[in-house]
């Protein structure tokens, strides 16, 4: 019986390095935002983001046939889902209720100012922090426990992090999950050249480091916004 991890996480977090940990493992394929191309058809999002049309020309677009795939057959006993909670548009939630979902979330602070390089003018529906809280008003109905990830916690101490998921998630820990080659990796997305290049030059989990540019004057109202839902968000924390 196939287990099927969704890992719903905002941008411009740790959530490629995180499918890269996933892919170590010989138990388990990965897939790379495959709501992605839904997403962009459904929004006015492809008018912004980098190399839409190129997505939506590669990928598929109907997230429904998207969630048949998901649930369909695969090549290794698990199967990680890297999700942006934002792509969940106009969808059915309850293919989620025979998965695992993991919510990664990252202070808004460190956040905002990377993935405002990309995307110069982000609102609260780019960045996803309120349809976590949705997510986990969803969950809860459900009764699936509650688990999220901090990107700092993880950068921290990676080990005790991803030991600690694992046990929650019913897997075997496993080592390989904190170091990988450096480099594309096949399962990337399209849009990997826009946003990858860090994961790329990495091996493992980097290090946490705090920023210290002045926080951008243009992104403090949609700070603002973020702030509460991400210290809300703390309670789930591993």
């Amino acid at each position: 019986m196939t287990k099927r991890i969704n890992l719903w996480s905002g941008p411009r977090n740790i959530s490629t390095a995180t499918m890269y940990a996933f892919a170590q493992r010989a138990d388990t394929c990965v897939y790379d935002e495959p709501l992605y191309a839904h997403y962009l058809r459904n929004t006015s999002a492809d008018e912004y983001h980098p190399g839409a049309e190129e997505i939506l020309a590669d990928m598929e677009n109907d997230g429904k046939k998207v969630i048949e795939m998901m649930r369909g057959t695969h090549d290794q006993p698990i199967a990680f889902f890297k999700q942006m909670t934002h792509h969940l548009v106009d969808l059915d939630w309850s293919f989620m209720d025979e998965m695992t979902n993991l919510i990664l979330t990252r202070d808004p602070v460190d956040m905002l100012p990377s993935y405002a390089q990309q995307v110069a003018t982000p609102t609260m529906m780019d960045v996803g922090y309120a349809a976590h809280l949705e997510l986990i008003e969803y969950l809860q109905k459900i009764d699936q426990e509650i688990i999220v990830l901090d990107a700092r916690k993880v950068l921290e101490n990676p080990q005790k992090v991803f030991t600690k998921l694992c046990e929650k998630i019913e897997i075997p820990f496993d080592p390989a999950m904190l170091n990988w080659s450096a480099g594309p990796r096949p399962e990337d997305g399209i849009w990997a050249k826009y946003w990858y290049k860090n994961v790329h030059q990495s091996t493992g989990f980097g290090e946490y480091r705090k920023k210290t540019d002045p926080f951008p004057e243009k992104l403090k109202p949609l700070l603002e916004e973020c702030q509460p839902t991400y210290n809300q968000l703390q309670k789930w924390v591993l």
